[in-house]
């Protein structure tokens, strides 16, 4: 007699983005086997985002091997909630309050459906696939569009809280009464160690200074322009990333003496102007952190593409997830 069972190789990985979300069916060995995007705020009501995303995973899951050949679904979003399976007043999406997108999905795919922190997913990615494969103890940590995430991981497991809601290091206070923030308090890391905190930064040195710049015929200020300044000598550019470096530095001091890890890992938009930051970034790192640990934290950027990463690491989280089905 034939059996009916059939090894489920494959779970859907999905990246909910500030800009688009991407969806993408993965192999058992973490092969990408195809993939594809939405654009996230053409859908400002999350139950018509949910029905595109739903209709849009089908389509791709019926066309590379069906719904038999997939187990589960992982998801990274910003202010996502392991424990709950909801996005959670997250600041820079659409969608505000309370949002049960696990729950939601799974109704309607039909399959179990597990969602993360995008910086939890991404911690799971690096571990899984990256420069964290082999570490028990280790910090990961976006600088991107949304802001500053991290998650870190305590003898192999990630830590997240009684309530899932560990590793906010972008709400931090490194500035007493400083900039405001979108959490509605004031001084937050994030405000000044992400992409609109480093625009903040240019804009202050600008105001402050009439010296000549750069940074002064830009059509567009974002990391990337303020870094290629650095790149021809521009002083006050370079000024912005050393005052960008100092804030992160303390903040990944901090961190670092309460969780003593082996590395911190830092991934996003930032790293891509990584030689501009490491230098202040580390020297006030050292400067901050507890002596005992000083010079035994590896400060490292992921080599990992942003895209892959955040589907890896939500796949990953789809394998660990109890399955479900109504097709079974």
């Amino acid at each position: 007699m034939k059996s009916r069972y059939i090894f489920k190789s494959k779970v859907i990985g999905v990246d909910i983005g500030v800009d688009y979300t991407t969806y993408a069916i993965v192999d058992i060995r973490g092969t990408i086997i195809a993939e594809d995007r939405i654009p996230t705020q053409e859908y400002p009501d999350v139950n018509i985002f949910v029905n595109v995303l739903s209709e849009k995973i089908v389509n791709l899951v019926e066309e590379n091997g069906g719904y038999e050949t997939v187990r589960s679904v992982g998801i990274s979003a910003p202010s996502g909630n392991f424990l709950t399976g909801c996005i959670e007043n997250a600041g820079n999406m659409p969608w505000k309050g309370i949002v049960p997108l696990a729950a939601m999905l799974r109704d309607r795919l039909g399959m179990a459906v597990a969602l993360g922190n995008d910086a939890h997913v991404a911690a799971i990615g690096e571990c899984v696939y990256g420069a964290a494969h082999g570490m028990k103890d280790f910090i990961v940590v976006s600088l991107g569009h949304g802001g500053v995430g991290s998650c870190f991981f305590s003898n192999g497991a990630p830590h997240l809280g009684k309530g899932g809601a560990a590793g906010e290091l972008g709400h931090i206070c490194v500035v007493d009464n400083g900039r405001q923030c979108g959490c509605g308090r004031k001084g937050c890391l994030e405000e000044y160690a992400s992409r609109r905190g480093i625009i903040k930064t240019a804009q202050e040195v600008m105001e402050a200074s009439s010296d000549p710049s750069l940074l002064r015929s830009l059509t567009e200020l974002t990391p990337l322009t303020i870094g290629a300044c650095c790149d021809q000598g521009d002083a006050l550019a370079i000024e912005v990333y050393r005052r960008t470096g100092e804030m992160l530095g303390v903040g990944l001091s901090l961190y670092a003496s309460i969780v003593n890890p082996e590395a911190i890992i830092l991934t996003g938009e930032l790293t891509q102007t990584w030689k501009w930051l490491e230098e202040p970034t580390q020297q006030s790192f050292n400067e901050h952190v507890f002596h005992n640990i000083r010079d035994k934290v590896d400060i490292m950027v992921s080599y990992i593409k942003d895209s892959e990463r955040d589907v890896l690491g939500a796949s990953a989280l789809a394998w660990e997830v109890e399955e479900y089905s109504l097709f079974k």
